[in-house]
């Protein structure tokens, strides 16, 4: 592989990636503040975080494709295709954190605990997310079936 492809392909793969931490960041941090405020048990919590994190994170790759002139149903399915992996990656990596992170999943929105474990879950999640964004958009798949609708 070329240089200026390798270059390329890492770039795509880090805007993929930053795509991908964008919709579940504010899945997560929506699902776990509202969790944490209704005083909902941990499982409640981290459950919905994640259901958040993958609406967030297809609603994010529907719009632009909507855009582009798909109908809902073609750009849902362009968004499941583009961004599934991605998605659960990131955040069985940040959730897998945060739940080995003492007291986690306990603190309060108020405490800096809370806040802290979410961000350095996304920051450990980024790296295999990442990597696999790479080997899905240099095969053709993952976030690269989106790339065709971006003008």
């Amino acid at each position: 592989m070329h240089a200026h492809a390798e270059q390329n392909l890492n770039r795509a793969a880090v805007s993929a990636t930053t795509h991908c931490l964008t919709g579940c960041a504010i899945g997560e941090v929506v699902g776990m503040a509202i969790a944490t405020a209704a005083g909902w048990g941990n499982l409640v919590s981290i459950v919905l975080a994640i259901v958040l994190a993958f609406f967030f994170g297809y609603l994010l790759s529907i719009w632009p494709v909507l855009r582009a002139g798909l109908t809902l149903r073609e750009a849902t399915g362009v968004a499941i295709a583009a961004e599934t992996v991605s998605i659960a990656i990131m955040e069985a990596v940040d959730n897998g954190f945060v739940l080995v992170v003492p007291g986690a999943l306990n603190a309060g929105l108020g405490d800096a605990k809370f806040w802290w474990s979410i961000v350095i879950g996304f920051a450990i999640a980024f790296g295999p997310t990442w990597a696999a964004n790479r080997w899905l958009i240099a095969r053709g798949k993952g976030h690269a079936v989106m790339h065709e609708y971006h003008h």
